[in-house]
């Protein structure tokens, strides 16, 4: 009799061996790394931080503060602006591995919404355009560059054009300094 439970518990056991040895970890099977954990993902990981933003003529007046952090399993950086007023806003930013292209959705407590995308240049910066629908049936190009400095600040330089990106004005420039890494 005691065999026979042997036997009845062990079968379903040895079963179910196939599906446990699927648990172990990726790199013990030799598959590729976690969806995120590819170089691209870390692209833009030089933003990460909790910032204070300067702006103004010489760039030395504090305009607002911004945090940035990892979100979604390290797969997109999420961004809370704060600006001296109070108004906020908060983006989200992520590589798409289907496009290879970087992708920001950005949302301001003015009910502002702006879609960008780009990608990191060869100097290590990263820049993304958009099109800003005016409500009127026109639009206005948005370009968006952020640029670490060997301090550890990061420039960001917004950039705006009516003519289809034929001309550039300067919108807002911003120097980032670093309050707390994430």
């Amino acid at each position: 009799m005691l065999r026979r439970l042997r036997a009845f518990v062990s079968l379903p056991l040895l079963a179910l061996w196939p599906l446990a040895a699927s648990f172990a970890p990726a790199s013990a099977q030799g598959l590729p790394p976690p969806a995120c954990e590819a170089p691209e993902h870390r692209q833009f990981d030089f933003w990460l931080g909790e910032w204070e933003v300067l702006g103004g003529p010489n760039a030395e007046t504090v305009v607002g503060r911004n945090t940035i952090v990892r979100v979604a399993s390290g797969c997109a950086l999420r961004e809370h602006w704060v600006n001296r007023g109070g108004a906020d806003g908060h983006s989200l930013n992520v590589y798409d591995r289907a496009t290879k292209r970087w992708t920001q959705f950005w949302i301001g407590s003015d009910g502002v919404v702006l879609r960008l995308e780009g990608g990191l240049r060869d100097d290590g910066a990263m820049a993304m355009e958009g099109v800003l629908p005016d409500g009127k049936g026109g639009a206005q190009k948005q370009r968006i560059v952020w640029t670490p400095k060997p301090d550890g600040r990061v420039e960001q330089r917004w950039e705006t054009s009516d003519d289809e990106g034929a001309h550039w004005q300067l919108s807002f420039l911003g120097i980032y300094r670093r309050l707390r890494n994430e």
